[in-house]
């Protein structure tokens, strides 16, 4: 086939041959860089997971801060309405930023959304209440919320594309769970801090004051985490497709329509995937601690402690499984993740409902075990979707329009379904559906593990093992051949 720079464009390294291939072609990995690349992605995952964790822990004191006094179950919704929203202009912050990401480069727009996500959750911290300064405390708390959910469009896919272009192809799932594993830890951080001053202030100092402290700490976090992120270089797979298209004298924008006719299909595939990956996280890492307490009536202090212990348990567990996912493969784990929530949905919101600290404990903790199936696996699969001209824009794209229709609003109609039906058992038949659009979904999903990302080259520890893998039959592209672009009308793409 002749390469166009349309194909390129679209597609990146594809068409060479093994033949005609040196291990130097191949992209050897530095440890010390990829482990930076690693932390530095993953705190920014953990920020962004910080205020999920606080805004989600403290549902209850910023219902009463922020919205008018009613019925406690109506603020809950209140403070969940003003969640979701910011969820709505997440595909926004993926349309601006992604683009951004597939022309600059992953680091400099990852710096971008770090200092973002930290000023709007400084932000919060400082609003006057609604008692003070009435019904600008919740416009001022969406306005907050907007440029969090704005920023955020651009960080999760960006992190992954970064994490997942940095790795060798026979640890990508390893790397990758190291971005959740982050989640974990900025989640259990923002949790474990207001566990610990609603125990230590109480409620009415809590409610009072104490509920600004976790916001506040954003501004320092940010502050390190682009430090970190400023010092990083450019991955591997971008400066080798920047480098071809500049010797190739072309600098094509693929706009937004040519995205989806050309990767359309990656695309639904992503979005499904993410659905049930972030309904199941949102509604148990956010939504179950208001459950317990305003549906069930449940200590508020002993269920944040409950859920703050399964996070906890999940972290190590959540490395293990990225490791499994290189072993045994991505669709294994997330059919089998997939599954087993739909087998398991209703018997563990059995157990949360009995009101035993033990029994719900168990069912609480094996929700956990299958969040940690989907935390492990997808920051590797998600990214190998894509091809690496398009990988940052396709991912933050999809990721974020799935987000904002099905995970982020995930809290919101539970809540509101729960109150409408009066039925307790609504989120375990909201998680089971999810599994079933994950099972059908992961279906027609191609096994990527141990494979080079789509339209990079391989990439290996070091010479011995590019040598090795030229010298073998192991493929070197995911597809057999490319999809069509529109205007192509030329024979069908040659694989390498």
């Amino acid at each position: 086939m002749q390469e166009t720079a349309g194909h390129d464009a679209h597609f990146g390294w594809f068409t060479r041959r093994r033949k005609h291939l040196k291990p130097d072609d191949l992209t050897i990995v530095d440890e010390s860089m990829l482990k930076r690349a690693v932390g530095a992605a993953a705190l920014g995952n953990a920020m962004e997971w910080f205020d999920f964790g606080v805004y989600g822990y403290l549902a209850v004191t910023l219902g009463h801060v922020f919205f008018p006094g009613s019925s406690p179950t109506a603020q809950v919704i209140a403070t969940f309405a003003t969640f979701t929203v910011a969820f709505l202009v997440r595909p926004i912050g993926g349309i601006v930023f992604g683009p951004l990401g597939d022309r600059f480069g992953r680091q400099r727009v990852l710096a971008a959304t770090m200092i973002m996500m930290a000023m709007g959750t400084f932000a919060i911290g400082l609003i006057p209440s609604y008692e003070r300064i009435g019904l600008w405390a919740p416009a001022l708390l969406l306005l907050a919320r907007l440029l969090q959910g704005f920023s955020t469009g651009g960080e999760y896919g960006g992190a992954a594309t970064f994490i997942a272009e940095y790795s060798t192809d026979a640890r990508r799932g390893q790397m990758g769970s190291w971005l959740e594993f982050g989640t974990l830890g900025g989640y259990i951080a923002g949790a474990g801090l207001v566990t610990a001053l609603s125990m230590w202030l109480g409620a009415q100092d809590m409610q009072a004051w104490g509920w600004r402290v976790p916001f506040l700490i954003a501004g320092p976090l940010g502050l390190l985490g682009l430090y970190m992120r400023m010092k990083l270089e450019e991955t591997p797979a971008f400066k080798a497709h920047a480098e071809a298209m500049e010797a190739a004298g072309e600098t094509p924008r693929i706009g937004l329509l040519e995205l989806v006719s050309v990767h359309g299909t990656q695309l639904l595939k992503c979005i499904g995937l993410v659905l049930v990956f972030n309904v199941t996280d949102y509604m148990l890492l956010t939504y179950m601690p208001s459950y317990l307490t305003v549906t069930l009536g449940y200590s508020e202090a002993k269920g944040l402690l409950l859920i703050l212990i399964v996070m906890l348990v999940m972290m190590p567990l959540n490395v293990v499984g990225g490791r499994f996912s290189d072993r045994f493969g991505r669709r294994p784990m997330i059919i089998g993740a997939c599954a087993a929530m739909f087998v398991l949905a209703i018997p563990c919101m059995l157990l949360v409902g009995t009101g035993n600290d033990a029994w719900i404990f168990t069912g609480l903790m094996l929700l956990g075990v299958a969040l940690v199936c989907f935390t492990s696996t997808m920051p590797s699969t998600l990214p190998a979707l894509f091809y690496t001209p398009v990988r940052y824009s396709a991912l933050s794209i999809a990721f974020n329009v799935s987000v904002s229709l099905f995970g982020g609003t995930t809290p919101l109609v539970t809540a509101w379904l729960v109150e409408r039906t009066g039925d307790p058992m609504v989120p375990a038949y909201y998680l089971m559906g999810a599994a079933v659009i994950g099972i059908v979904t992961m279906l027609f999903v191609t096994e990527t593990a141990g494979l080079p990302l789509r339209g990079s080259p391989p990439a290996v520890a070091d010479h011995a093992e590019a040598k090795e893998l030229l010298a073998s039959d192991a493929p070197l592209t995911v597809d057999e051949t490319l999809p069509a672009l529109p205007e192509d009308t030329a024979s069908d793409p040659t694989p390498a």
